[in-house]
């Protein structure tokens, strides 16, 4: 059965034929009762395990930060900068590899490399924990970037590639969540695996790295036998199931192509759209790395113990998770993107002024709350409002790999935002983040403008007869991916 799932089917062969195509859009028996039996089918199957790797992936990048709460500064004898250098080396290794690892998932199947990286960025992490001093540790995370890279941007093509584009919002929150879940779990674990210091003559933080490595080595080996390729390949769809599947992502994406050509690639570099999203994306990720890497920092210096700032971090965690999956599922609803990410915008906006502003404990952590429910669910929506506006196989991999990369520019900032010297208030820190916020409010503004202008002027043209299009002619401009007429951008 196994060998029957790996059936080395290249994405091509995977689109369904011209028949399935040619199908009525209601196909007989297929009514929405019957549809959203198969949606759930596909989420029971997918969305798990691609939720628990990557809830794992950010668990092993983020987890340094609790782990300095357990004397790894002092037994690494770090100084200086040394630390924030050591988390911002990760990034340019990760970014790098984004790009390069969503090519690979469109070459390969993503059982095999999605298990490749998983296997390595797991073992980067174990050995993490038997770093000796700066270099060492720098060492490691080049490695963990490495691996890591192709993760996020990976799954969000993935999930593009069985689910229709007013579908795919809800499906990334569910995923992305598990970053928040991360963050909660980290602060959980390390106040538990904290008791295990001295065991084996390792300390705290040796331990964290360890335990926490291991955890995603074993889950790595059984990714390769979790992972369903592609619908014409997945064992748990009936043969109608699968004939279904493809026809609605071929009525959803029409004539565009999904062939592996690297014209298409180039499409998606020429496209100012995507560096727009790309803008958004890292002034997203640069608030999101910064609470996860220093949010037990942030709360110890508020006056509390260390171990208490590790449970501490737990609850903005937990809001953050609820509103991530409650505002993308209200998205894909109304299929609208830009106006929730405005108002979470200026909720982020007010979790950091309130964190600025005032010294009081219980005034900054209400501002940790209001930060975190602020900032998590941007990523979904951003990456489901690019990934839905972009026509074509190829270049939606591409495009989500170029927003994720400009994202993960936010984690070299992030690593500078918290400095030590700022402490206890790191009021500078915080009005970064402000900064950062409002220039995404200000071009999110824009992007949901623009689509809803160019909208209506597509409208216009077919209204006027000049953008009516045979079946034989959207097939000819099939490689022009979202630039045809008839496309309709998501606003």
């Amino acid at each position: 059965m196994a060998a029957e799932k790996k059936a080395n089917l290249s994405a091509d062969e995977t689109s369904a034929p011209a028949s399935i195509i040619a199908a009525d859009p209601e196909a007989p028996g297929w009514d929405e009762k019957a549809t959203k039996r198969l949606l759930w089918r596909l989420d029971w199957h997918i969305i798990p395990f691609m939720s628990l790797i990557y809830l794992l992936c950010f668990l092993d990048r983020t987890n340094i930060g609790n782990a300095r709460l357990d004397h790894l500064e002092q037994d690494l004898r770090l100084t200086g900068l040394q630390y924030n250098d050591c988390l911002a080396i990760l990034f340019p290794f990760y970014i790098a590899a984004e790009i390069p690892s969503n090519m690979m998932m469109k070459r390969l199947r993503p059982s095999i490399w999605l298990t490749f990286i998983m296997v390595f960025w797991s073992a980067a992490m174990i050995g993490q924990g038997f770093v000796r001093n700066y270099q060492g540790l720098m060492a490691t995370r080049v490695i963990l970037g490495v691996f890591e890279g192709g993760l996020f941007p990976g799954v969000n093509y993935y999930i593009t590639q069985w689910y229709c584009r007013r579908e795919c919002g809800f499906r990334m929150a569910l995923f992305f969540s598990a970053a928040t879940l991360a963050g909660a779990f980290g602060g959980i674990l390390a106040r538990g695996i904290a008791e295990m210091s001295g065991v084996g003559g390792m300390s705290a933080w040796q331990w964290i790295f360890v335990l926490e490595g291991l955890l995603s080595i074993l889950v790595s080996f059984t990714a390769y036998w979790a992972i369903y390729d592609y619908p014409a390949t997945a064992k748990f769809l009936t043969t109608p199931e699968r004939i279904e599947v493809e026809r609605r992502l071929q009525a959803d994406h029409g004539h565009l192509s999904n062939d592996f050509n690297m014209k298409y690639v180039y499409q998606a570099l020429r496209d100012w759209k995507i560096y727009i999203h790309m803008l958004i994306c890292m002034a997203g990720f640069c608030p999101i790395y910064s609470i996860s890497l220093f949010l037990p920092t942030i709360i110890k210096n508020m006056g509390y113990t260390a171990n208490t700032a590790q449970l501490m971090s737990v609850p903005p965690y937990v809001f953050a998770c609820v509103f991530t999956i409650g505002a993308s599922w209200l998205a894909d609803r109304f299929q609208k993107r830009g106006v929730f990410l405005l108002g979470f915008q200026l909720v982020a906006i007010a979790g950091f002024a309130m964190l600025a502003a005032t010294g009081n404990s219980s005034v900054q952590y209400a501002g940790t709350v209001l930060a975190a429910v602020g900032i998590y669910p941007q990523i979904p929506l951003g990456l489901a409002w690019n990934s839905g506006n972009i026509g074509g196989s190829l270049k939606r991999g591409t495009g989500i790999a170029m927003q994720v990369m400009g994202g993960n520019c936010g984690g070299i900032v992030a690593s500078y935002v918290y400095l030590s010297r700022d402490g206890p208030r790191f009021v500078t820190g915080h009005s970064i983040l402000i900064g950062f916020v409002g220039m995404a409010f200000f071009l999110t503004s824009f992007m949901s403008l623009w689509c809803r202008r160019e909208n209506a002027r597509r409208d216009a043209a077919v209204s006027e007869g000049q953008g009516e299009l045979t079946e034989e002619q959207k097939a000819m401009e099939r490689e022009l991916a979202d630039d045809v007429p008839w496309f309709r951008y998501t606003v």
